[in-house]
């Protein structure tokens, strides 16, 4: 057995990354060790040959290298593959060296000698572009540099080329255009090759963005460059690159989109060839590529084939995804499959009007072969398929889901006792998968799916637990940063803009801010901060000048804002806005981003910087105070999402706090401790309650099961997240056909809350990336066990606890090499295990009697409305109360109030003997 393995090599948080921009590589690897718990020294070694016989730099051995981010001080040479590899020593002596990993660059600044090129025909038509040419002697390797418009797919001499589809992706194309690099060294061959590019419309040139009447495009022709490097054996090299010389012939994509589909007629034979001319587009918008591609990440079978009462034939998926279904034909020649995707269904018919105007299409016309058929560039979220003129038997083994996503790695899990709760996590995994293809969007499915800045931001912490999202945001905020620099900071809601004019929001426009902030904390490398300082200091200013033309005030007190977006604290029921006061919350969002500015300003040396903007937050939360707290600490603005915002944000002078958080505790109590909060407040609910010693609340409000919650839309069969708390009503009717998507992972956020402080698993700013983490879990009865993993960059973290039948407590943590964690461990009084551990790495095991219960038991300061649901609780209650006040008893009148609150209330007259005696029997009952 292996004492020591280092293992799980990344550059700039991708395994061995081909043609990305690669300029200042950072290196990062995992060691797993029996008997080591520290990296004494390191040694990184970079080559150009797998050998290392040729070895361009060598650390030496080391002690300062850092395993999460290291940077090789190294020059880089275009089109080159280079190797590294990694000796870690361990504070026992033990010491490993790694595999080889490797990455390798793109172009760079190298000029290209292929020119963009369009089909010379009706640039409506779906082209084929492609050359021939020939090979004669041996090859060494070959890369291909292309890129596509609107979306292609390559092959060569008829292969596939690569896994990825839809390249080159969602990008800000008016801004930069990203080329995509692959292996092509297996797929040639002596004599004549033939390179075919098959392109369609996807988000460049088809139908896309709000504007549905006057659809925006960035361009109106079908373009492609490429530049093929060979290199052979005896060392010499050509290179194949687009001009007038390549040819196109019309495909059998007869049309493409993002949101109608795609229409594929295998009949359709035109052996014409067409010229190709100089398209007009600009070589030097050419980038390498920042983010992974999207690829094939899962294949599902369907769960069940339906015939509804309306005669229709439906494929149910069992999962709510997004990509393809893929068919085995069958069918003879010229005939037509037709496929629908929705959903849900209604009546248990079909259904799609929540989709807008997306007609969510394939049609399919057979050429008479056996042979399996996808789409090629579209994509679809849905669950139910409706199948159209299909012949024959439908046989559930002709059909396979294809679940499209970046290629992101899997980072983190939960499970506990709940099954309900269980589903929940993986209702926020699939709802991340299905909108995290190249860009963050809202919704996969209707005519939209895009990157809106507000919901990416609030999912951001959350989906950095689940996946390795490190490489995906930066390329987001790389949009972001060019959108903004035409605008004077300001960042528009939707990234890429598109036709989007609309001005930034608070709390969409703060993603400039808050998603590298915590990229940041999640992966600790500075680079991200490096990238976006500008960015984020550009929008903060931006919401400075807005407030200066205002008076100075340090509010801001004008402009639109979504608000606590989609909120259920408003009466109206067409009000999506929310009941909290729009200019406390662009207020709070003012301060709040102007904080972390300042703190990435510290970090990046710029000691004017953070001054400046500390300085400025301080001003605005100053503001904040005088305008919506009276001199005693009431908060003006009373919803929940005011003081959860206030509470988070750090509004409230400490002498308040107490108070603050008692209104936020009282105003869950008038809804049944339900939730009432929005698209800004619901991220931060949970937290705040667990911190501000209300953990029961927050457990509550996880587990209800009732409207509005996040366990009500799994009772109803959600396998995703819904974009609304009620998107689907208790009869199981859809609830609003205009804004209504089952699949959008903002309300997922709740996952943090469980990574966080169920699990207890929490990044530190002073040592971001888990080199140094925290650890507090937070159990509650209402869960009587949680397992959470999370392979931080740091390593692999697990938190796991369990509250045992005689109502002691067990935990057990995992704590990665070379990192170290300060483990706080709840309700320890008397147990000789108060206060904070320091844990290096290792594996712990905790098991104790806590102060307070975690067995729940039934008293008399349990709701009534609990006590009813047990009738043995019942008959101890109504043999008490029946005489003195058995209206009480009515669950209807008692609701959330406990015995105890009636006595306080004055509306009981019982002495606390009584409710002793009550509290023991009432103990001694098994709880259901």
């Amino acid at each position: 057995m292996e004492m020591m393995r280092v293992y799980n090599l990344k550059t700039n948080r991708i395994k061995n990354p081909m043609g990305f921009v690669i300029n200042k590589p950072k290196l990062s690897w995992l060691v797993e060790s029996d008997t080591a718990k520290h990296q004494v020294a390191a040694q990184v070694e970079i080559s150009a040959d797998i050998n290392f016989e040729n070895i361009i730099f060598d650390s030496g051995k080391r002690t300062d290298i850092d395993s999460i981010s290291y940077s090789p001080q190294v020059e880089l040479k275009p089109r080159t593959r280079y190797y590294w590899r990694v000796r870690v020593w361990g504070d026992d002596g033990s010491e490993a060296v790694s595999e080889a990993a490797w990455f390798e660059t793109s172009k760079m600044d190298e000029p290209w000698k292929a020119k963009w090129i369009t089909p010379d025909f009706d640039p409506s038509v779906h082209p084929v572009v492609f050359t021939d040419f020939s090979i004669e002697r041996d090859v060494a390797d070959a890369r291909a540099y292309v890129c596509g418009l609107g979306l292609y797919e390559m092959s060569v001499n008829g292969e596939k080329t690569g896994d990825e589809y839809l390249a080159p992706g969602l990008v800000a194309y008016d801004k930069w255009i990203p080329y995509q690099t692959y292996d092509i060294t297996s797929q040639l061959k002596k004599g004549i090759n033939t390179a075919e590019f098959l392109l369609g419309n996807g988000w460049y040139k088809g139908r896309y963005g709000l504007n549905r009447k006057q659809p925006f495009r960035y361009g109106n022709e079908f373009a492609l460059i490429c530049e093929i490097h060979i290199t052979y054996q005896d060392g010499t090299a050509d290179v194949i690159y687009t001009d007038t010389s390549w040819k196109a012939r019309k495909s059998k994509v007869i049309d493409s989109g993002i949101y109608d589909g795609e229409i594929y007629d295998d009949t359709f034979c035109d052996d014409a060839v067409y010229p190709v001319r100089i398209a007009d587009l600009d070589v030097n918008k050419l980038e390498p590529r920042r983010s992974p591609g999207i690829k094939i990440k899962e294949r599902i079978k369907p769960a069940e084939i339906i015939r509804t009462p309306e005669g229709e034939t439906v494929i149910d998926m069992g999962q709510n995804m997004v990509g393809w279904l893929e068919f085995t034909n069958r069918a003879p020649k010229g005939a037509e499959i037709m496929l629908q995707f929705g959903e849900v269904l209604q009546d248990g018919n079909f259904y799609r009007d929540n989709l807008r105007t997306a007609k969510c299409e394939f049609h399919y016309i057979s050429d008479g072969k056996v042979k399996k058929v996808r789409p090629h560039f579209t994509f679809y979220g849905f669950r139910y398929v409706k199948l159209t003129k299909w012949e024959g038997e439908v046989n559930p083994e002709d059909f396979t889901g294809l679940v499209l996503y970046s290629d992101l790695e899997r980072t983190g899990n939960i499970t506990t006792d709940n099954s309900l709760v269980n589903r929940l996590f993986l209702n926020a995994l699939w709802s991340q998968k299905g909108n995290f293809l190249d860009v963050p969007t809202d919704c996969p499915q209707r005519d939209e799916r895009m990157g809106w800045t507000g919901d990416a931001q609030v999912f951001s912490g959350a989906a950095a637990f689940n996946m390795d999202v490190f490489a995906f945001f930066g390329k987001y905020l790389y949009d972001l940063k060019q959108e903004q620099k035409a605008r004077g900071g300001n960042v528009p809601v939707v990234v890429p803009a598109h036709d989007v004019k609309q001005n930034g929001a608070c709390g969409w426009g703060d993603a400039a801010v808050i998603i590298p902030w915590n990229m940041y904390l999640h992966y600790g490398d500075v680079s991200i901060l490096e990238q976006q300082y500008k960015s984020m200091k550009g929008w903060v200013d931006y919401i400075k000048s807005k407030d200066d033309a205002a008076g100075g005030r340090r509010l801001w007190l004008n402009d639109f804002h979504y608000g606590d977006w989609l909120s259920l604290d408003v009466e109206d029921p067409f009000n999506r806005f929310g009941g909290t006061e729009h200019a406390y919350l662009a207020s709070a969002f003012y301060s709040y981003s102007a904080g972390i500015v300042s703190k990435a300003a510290k970090i990046l040396n710029k000691k004017e910087d953070a001054e400046y903007y500390r300085k400025l937050s301080e001003e605005v939360k100053n503001a904040i105070r005088k305008e919506y707290f009276t001199p005693t600490g009431r908060l003006a603005v009373n919803t929940q999402t005011a003081y959860v915002i206030a509470l988070y944000m750090d509004l409230v002078p400490d002498e308040w706090k107490e108070r603050v958080a008692f209104e936020l505790r009282k105003k869950l109590k008038e809804t049944k401790y339900h939730l009432r909060t929005g698209f800004l407040g619901t991220p931060y609910l949970c937290r705040v309650l667990s911190e501000y010693g209300s953990n029961d609340i927050a457990y509550r409000l996880l587990t209800n099961t009732d409207y509005p919650g996040w366990l009500y839309p799994v009772t109803m069969g959600a396998t995703t997240i819904w974009e609304r708390w009620n998107s689907m009503l208790p009869d199981g009717k859809v609830s609003d056909t205009g804004m209504n998507s089952f699949n959008h992972y903002s309300y997922g956020s709740i996952v943090e809350w469980i990574y966080r402080n169920a699990a207890g698993i929490q990044p530190v700013e002073d040592a971001p990336g888990f080199r140094r983490f925290r650890l507090k879990p937070q159990p509650h009865y209402l869960l009587k066990s949680l397992d959470a993993e999370f392979l931080s960059p740091a390593g692999k973290i697990i938190s796991r606890w369990n509250i045992n039948e005689n109502g002691s407590v067990s935990f057990y943590f995992r704590i990665p090499f070379n990192t170290t964690a300060e483990l706080v461990l709840p309700d320890t009084e008397g147990t000789g295990l108060e206060g904070v551990h320091e844990l290096e790495c290792g594996e712990y095991t905790y098991t104790y009697m806590p102060k307070r219960p975690y067995k729940k038991m039934y008293g008399t300061d349990t709701p009534m409305r609990e006590i009813y649901e047990n009738e043995r609780a019942k008959e101890i209650v109504t043999a008490y109360l029946s005489e003195m006040a058995g209206w009480m008893l009515f669950p209807m009148f008692a609701g959330e109030r406990s015995i105890r609150d009636f006595v306080r209330e004055g509306l009981l007259q019982i002495d606390e003997k009584t409710l002793k005696e009550i509290d023991e029997k009432l103990s001694k009952v098994t709880v259901e």
